[in-house]
């Protein structure tokens, strides 16, 4: 029969005095990942590998410091990386629709819009001095008398021929016409009349001579006119090409390596010059212009996108609300008139523009969250550039007037954070994702107790409180913590590395150690700390004590009973977990339904749990069915379940119970069982077993220790043992036991006292019997008593 465990094999445990926490506190650059040694790997070939494709997703569940980890490891590789360019938007003077990108070296697009705005104050200053100089006024003027000498001899001929005629040439904005004269003067339409009809039409015919010869005059007028206001634009042009085209060759000599700023340069000059009176006008300084005229000088502002000057290395940034506008930036616009109106001036940035060169890091269940951000995160990333425009755009059917600035190379790193499950369904159902997202870096909830793991871990703790300025730890509270550690993982030979977890113990430990003024945190305090955070929400265990003492729920740790025994479950509230004993029952009667599960007929048993009772039927054919055909009909339940049930963990329970029923032995009541079994009978390693054996030790607490009551527990679980200090000193007082098993056949004996015998094969027959008096000789002979009496439906 299987011994009780000693009190030993209960806990993991460490000696204060091994840790040597005072060379630790001089360690000066902990490790910022510890454990994780396959997520390391793969971050050390990952990280910095920006060819297309090779992004990282890290895989792992929350409080294992991803997030602080990666940015860590991230800092130390960008250090030594190539500061990237700044990136600014301009004008495009062909079409306004579609700025113009310009990259230029790190710090200098602030550089360049200072030269940008000094450039055009200055064009404005020398253009304005030269149009208002003398020696442009006396040019001007000298042209201007040259074609009025012109246009006056054109017209001096014609005039003295009408005279002799007794007409005169009126020249007028619309036309060129002669008119007879009385007198000296222009006749009236009243003196015309007058005439007769021999004079009026002596006149007319006169005028007629003239209308041909003044149609030639009018077409040489009107081109004269032209080409005065031609020869007046090459003066003008001439003088204001001039006066910039010293500064303009300033800054094509320092931009002259950069084929971008030289053509938008050269772009300026041409538009200055074709706008010559606006660009002048745009100077005048009193308020009303001064609105009209910033719409104007605007078009040759530059909109810087990202500015790098800060940066000391590639740029590293965390993108915690991945929305698209700040992802990829906007488009503004504001209202003018009523109308919203927008400009290369309103384009902003997104954070795919700052992390341009670096590193971007983006949890990913939020990016999944945002409409357009995950597709359009993967369009940049195949197409290797950034497209910033309205997000309604994208639906395709609704948008207003915007505009189509050029994409701006992409050249990055996307670092994924988030859990495994996400994983695993983008790479089933997103194509994309297998080829975008070619490194997996995995970190793992636990890690190898090992000399140098525990090191890192003291080290890592150590710089915590040096980082949240909170009190060191004292040598015991240490052993306690990476005790703490352990029961996180549920392994004597693993630590968690659920960092955020063991941080939120240590920042509250330390609330109650400076609350005692002590000057470090020791085991009390952080003892209390996880004490008080499993109160604050275990009420609702609470409430199932009270009414498992109040007899509420029937539950008997004392006696024996036959078909009956108190299995094991935990329950999930929130951030704990606890375990809860229920009675389970079986019952045998005369019948061919073999073993029928209630909490399924109810529909309330899972399909694990339904495995577990169907695995039962195949252990009893196994083990007593291969001589002969089984017939019974038996009835399993959970008592005082009103839930849904699932999972395996009872099913050895279970057939304790319906062995017990077949042998009509009776079983301990103050022994509690968890376990999986298999159909060899094998006992299988379950979850929770910590949970479960102190809810029962709880109970029985409650009611009463009598030095009888245990749990029995899978053999493989035993490593997973870390109990509570207060389970393990009643198993040293002899008050509490924990029992290990492999089989069925070794639980039944702890349960019962009864062994359960080996089975005999008749050489002659076949015939399988078992020791007499033991109990799988009882069950045996039960299932054939129940075969016998069961009447075959033909017969009735």
């Amino acid at each position: 029969m299987a011994s009780p465990l000693s009190p030993t094999k209960l806990r993991k445990t460490y000696d204060p005095a091994s840790l040597n926490l005072e060379k630790l506190s001089q360690i000066s650059s902990p490790k910022a990942i510890i454990g994780q040694e396959r997520a390391v790997r793969a971050l050390q070939f990952g990280l910095g590998n920006k060819s297309a494709g090779f992004n990282v997703y890290i895989s792992g569940y929350e409080g294992e410091g991803k997030i602080d980890a990666v940015l860590h490891f991230l800092r130390d590789l960008a250090h030594d990386e190539t500061v990237p360019n700044d990136w600014c938007y301009v004008n495009n003077f062909e079409d306004t629709y579609c700025p113009k990108r310009l990259s230029l070296a790190k710090g200098q697009a602030r550089v360049f819009k200072t030269d940008i705005q000094n450039f055009v104050d200055e064009a404005y200053t020398a253009l304005l001095r030269a149009f208002e100089s003398e020696e442009y006024a006396s040019k001007r003027e000298e042209l201007n008398r040259y074609y009025q000498e012109q246009e006056k001899e054109l017209f001096a001929n014609l005039d003295k021929r009408a005279r002799e005629e007794k007409f005169f040439i009126k020249r007028t904005p619309v036309e060129v016409i002669s008119v007879p004269l009385v007198d000296g003067k222009p006749m009236t339409d009243r003196d015309f009349i007058a005439l007769s009809e021999e004079d009026r039409a002596e006149i007319l015919k006169k005028q007629e001579s003239f209308k041909d010869e003044l149609k030639v005059i009018a077409r040489r007028a009107r081109e004269m006119e032209k080409e005065f206001a031609k020869t007046i634009f090459e003066l003008d042009q001439k003088v204001a090409l001039f006066s910039i085209e010293t500064l303009l060759e300033e800054l094509l000599e320092t931009y002259k390596n950069q084929q971008g700023v030289v053509d938008y340069l050269r772009a300026i000059k041409e538009n200055i010059l074709e706008n010559l009176p606006e660009f002048i006008q745009s100077g005048n300084s009193t308020k009303v212009k001064e609105r009209n005229n910033n719409t104007f000088r605007k078009q040759y502002e530059v909109n810087i996108i990202v500015d790098n000057s800060h940066l000391k290395g590639a740029p590293i940034i965390l993108e915690l609300n991945p929305t698209y506008n700040n992802l990829f930036g906007k488009i503004e616009k504001e209202s003018n008139m009523g109308a919203l109106v927008t400009d290369f001036t309103l384009i902003r940035s997104g954070s795919l523009h700052t992390a341009n060169g670096g590193y971007i890091v983006i949890p990913v269940d939020d990016l999944l969250r945002n409409p357009f951000s995950w597709e359009s995160l993967k369009r940049s990333l195949r197409n290797r550039e950034i497209v910033p425009e309205d997000a309604i755009e994208r639906l395709g059917y609704m948008s207003t007037k915007s505009l189509k600035p050029e994409p701006i190379p992409l050249n990055l790193q996307v670092i994924l954070i988030g859990r495994p499950e996400y994983y695993y369904l983008l790479y089933e159902l997103d194509d994309d994702f297998k080829e975008l997202f070619k490194v997996k870096a995995d970190f793992t909830a636990y890690m190898p107790n090992s000399e140098d793991n525990i090191r890192d871990f003291c080290g890592f703790v150590t710089n915590l409180c040096q980082e949240e300025g909170t009190l060191q730890l004292s040598a015991a509270g240490m052993a306690t913590l990476l005790e703490h550690a352990h029961r996180l993982a549920d392994h004597q030979d693993r630590l968690s590395t659920q960092f955020g977890q063991i941080a939120d113990v240590i920042i509250e430990a330390n609330h109650y150690a400076k609350k005692e003024n002590e000057k470090a945190i020791t085991s009390s305090h952080l003892q209390q700390a996880i004490r008080e955070r499993f109160f604050r929400s275990n009420l609702m265990q609470e409430r199932i004590l009270e009414f498992l003492k109040e007899g509420v729920y029937l539950l008997d740790v004392e006696g024996d009973k036959v078909g009956q025994v108190n299995g094991l479950a935990v329950l999930q509230m929130g951030d704990i977990s606890f375990g809860r004993p229920s009675r389970i029952t079986a019952s045998i009667s005369v019948g061919n339904a073999g073993i029928v599960d209630i909490e399924r007929e109810a529909k309330l048993g899972g399909p694990l749990h339904t495995k577990g009772v169907l695995i039962l039927s195949g252990f009893l054919a196994e083990t007593f069915g291969s001589d002969k055909s089984l017939s019974l009909q038996a009835r399993l339940v959970f008592e005082q379940s009103y839930g849904g049930i699932d999972g395996d963990s009872a099913s050895s329970t279970e057939l304790y119970a319906l062995l017990s029923a077949l042998s009509n032995i009776p079983i301990h009541q103050g022994i509690a069982v968890t376990g999986s079994v298999n159909q060899k009978g094998e006992v299988q390693a379950i979850g929770g077993v910590n949970e479960k054996i102190e809810g029962f030790f709880d109970v029985c607490k409650l009611k009463g220790l009598t030095g009888k009551q245990g749990v029995m527990i899978p053999a493989s679980n035993v490593n997973n043992l870390m109990l509570k200090e207060e389970v393990v000193e009643a198993v040293k007082n002899g008050q509490f036991s924990i029992w290990a098993v492999h089989s069925i056949q070794e639980g039944f004996e702890v349960l019962t006292g009864v062994h359960t015998g080996s089975p005999m094969v008749h050489p002659q027959t076949g015939e399988v019997t078992f020791e007499a008096g033991t109990a799988f000789d009882k069950v045996n002979k039960r299932l054939v008593e129940l075969g016998e009496k069961l009447t075959p439906p033909s017969s009735q």
